[in-house]
């Protein structure tokens, strides 16, 4: 634990600037002890619209412009998946503290690499993987941990979206790391592992593009103690994005956006049903809950969140390359 920031508000910066990027720094105007300082982008043109947009005081015109700002304590990275290594490693190493989109890398060796790199300089880190901050889906994991199913046998979960998309589209241009398993089967991925931790065995299957990307990819993971998860993403047709977790002693079912719930119901043997929702649990929509961690982490002087730990990211990284490895998707550079 080294320093933490007190006196003042954590000062951001944020890396590209896109969609995702716009919604959160939107949200990130609303959260209390933060700071929105700084943005860089590739072009000064689009950094100087973009800080017009949300009244940032500085636009930098290259990404080592925003990294080498000495008033950015963290950088959201908001690049497409296949840049989030160059960008993260840069503000790594000009010592800014870094969250990350998810997926952290294309796979787990190079996102290995930068959490060894974020360890070495004692920098923070972290994944955004808004799922592991939601309060919602942090009840859910409670109520789970405290038996109130009883032991988990299964986890069934599903993200699906409509296509078709243009070929230029990052969703489908490998060059951009395209396909359904990156972009939206770490979803269901990281909720079985939430609960379940890494599996033993992964099994799956994929219908590819003639690109080489999956359109949509089935997976069966295991684990010693019998249990399992059923979990399917794809850009075929969208699906219920609906999750249900099956125990010993009753189950949970999630309403569609798993992700980010709006509610879940609790299903006990011999009880009524009990339902959560997202406004008795505090909110939880959105960026600001992993804004809010971050937040925090640095207040406090850690480099890791709790709640998103970094081995945590490489476990889930490391079934996604399992899956790849058996479904036969590649990508360049890798």
């Amino acid at each position: 634990m080294g320093e933490g920031i007190t006196g003042r508000p954590v000062r951001w910066g944020v890396l590209a600037t896109g969609g995702i990027a716009a919604s959160f720094a939107a949200d990130l105007l609303t959260v209390p002890g933060a700071e929105l300082v700084a943005v860089g982008s590739r072009t000064e043109e689009s950094a100087r619209a973009f800080a017009e947009r949300f009244t940032i005081p500085r636009a930098h015109g290259s990404w080592a412009a925003l990294a080498a700002d000495e008033d950015v304590d963290v950088v959201y990275v908001a690049t497409p998946h296949t840049a989030h290594l160059e960008a993260a490693r840069l503000c790594l190493e000009a010592g800014k503290g870094v969250l990350c989109e998810k997926p952290m890398t294309l796979n787990a060796r190079q996102a290995a690499g930068l959490v060894d790199l974020a360890r070495a300089r004692d920098v923070f880190l972290m994944e955004a993987m808004w799922t592991y901050v939601n309060p919602l889906v942090r009840r859910l994991k409670l109520l789970v941990d405290e038996g109130a199913i009883g032991e988990v046998a299964s986890v069934e979960a599903d993200f699906s979206v409509d296509g078709p998309f243009p070929a230029d589209h990052r969703m489908v241009d490998p060059a951009q790391g395209g396909g359904a398993l990156l972009d939206l089967g770490v979803y269901p991925v990281a909720f079985a592992q939430l609960l379940l931790g890494e599996p033993e065995g992964v099994r799956a299957s994929a219908k590819l593009s003639e690109r080489g990307v999956d359109l949509q990819t089935g997976m069966l993971l295991s684990w010693a103690n019998g249990a399992h998860a059923l979990l399917r993403c794809g850009l075929l047709g969208a699906g219920p994005t609906r999750a249900t977790v099956v125990g010993s002693e009753g189950r949970v079912e999630v309403a569609g956006g798993f992700f980010h719930p709006a509610s879940f119901v609790l299903h006990r043997r011999g009880a009524e049903p009990v339902t959560y929702t997202a406004r008795e649990e505090g909110g939880g929509e959105g960026y600001v809950p992993e804004a809010v961690e971050v937040t925090r982490c640095l207040r406090e002087g850690l480099t890791e969140s709790p709640l998103v730990p970094l081995e945590g990211t490489l476990a889930v990284l490391r079934t996604l390359d399992r899956v790849r490895e058996v479904t036969g998707v590649r990508y360049e550079g890798e």
